[in-house]
């Protein structure tokens, strides 16, 4: 996908990562729409990046995670690609996290992101192709103790973007797996519940995030964590 001019939906740009990785395709020349659920600081990224148009969505609402992409395609006229990048996080053994923070983990990290990007592919389809990418995680092939719930609802997202790729092949449309290793981004510090374990070193937020944009612009399907923490894109994903 060439960067410089594409119309791009960035689902959770007023987090860390989201809001980097705006500014990033932003400053490669892409045409954004900013998706947040906090209006203030949704306001103030697109203040940063040229007054980028915005809307807003509750990942507890799935239904508003599909009016967004819909709501970001008419503003744009068209969309070449959405990214989600937005989740929640909690701690603690498996027997004492709960039934309603398990839920709610599988809510915000697979099920609302995937509201998203079933909504994308409709819209790409129509255009004759696209990509549709989301931010899962090194957890989603490595669960954790003490991260159990978390690592499931990150491994689900990825199963189903592994299913999702193989459907979407035939309509051009190009499914991207963002397995990010552990940045140190205060994430951890506003977890639902529980205190983080260790946790690894942090690798480099812009190297991760430069990872993401290239992998969008080439026809990477996967990007992981390699083992000195660089990021590796990897062409095809399975």
């Amino acid at each position: 996908m060439r960067i410089d001019g594409a119309r791009v939906l960035v689902a959770g740009a007023t987090g860390v990562i989201g809001a980097a990785v705006a500014a990033e395709l932003h400053a490669r020349g892409a045409h954004l729409v900013l998706a947040g659920r906090d209006e203030e600081r949704l306001a103030q990224v697109s203040a940063a990046l040229g007054g980028a148009p915005t809307t807003l969505f509750e990942a507890y609402d799935l239904d508003s995670c599909a009016r967004a992409v819909h709501t970001a395609a008419g503003v744009t006229g068209r969309l070449d690609a959405v990214l989600t990048a937005f989740g929640s996080v909690a701690f603690g053994r498996a027997d004492a996290v709960g039934d309603v923070v398990a839920e709610h983990l599988m809510t915000v990290n697979a099920l609302a992101p995937a509201a998203f990007l079933r909504a994308a592919l409709g819209v790409l389809e129509a255009r004759g192709g696209g990509t549709i990418a989301a931010l899962t995680g090194v957890v989603a092939e490595r669960p954790q103790p003490a991260m159990a719930d978390y690592s499931a609802s990150k491994a689900a997202l990825g199963a189903w973007l592994d299913a999702v790729r193989r459907e979407a092949r035939p309509a051009h449309i190009r499914v991207l797996d963002l397995r990010l290793g552990h940045l140190d981004t205060g994430f951890a510090d506003r977890a639902v519940a529980g205190t983080p374990p260790p946790l690894p070193r942090s690798g480099d937020l812009r190297a991760a995030v430069q990872a993401v944009a290239d992998a969008l612009a080439t026809d990477a399907e996967l990007v992981r964590a390699g083992t000195d923490g660089v990021p590796v894109l990897q062409r095809r994903a399975r």
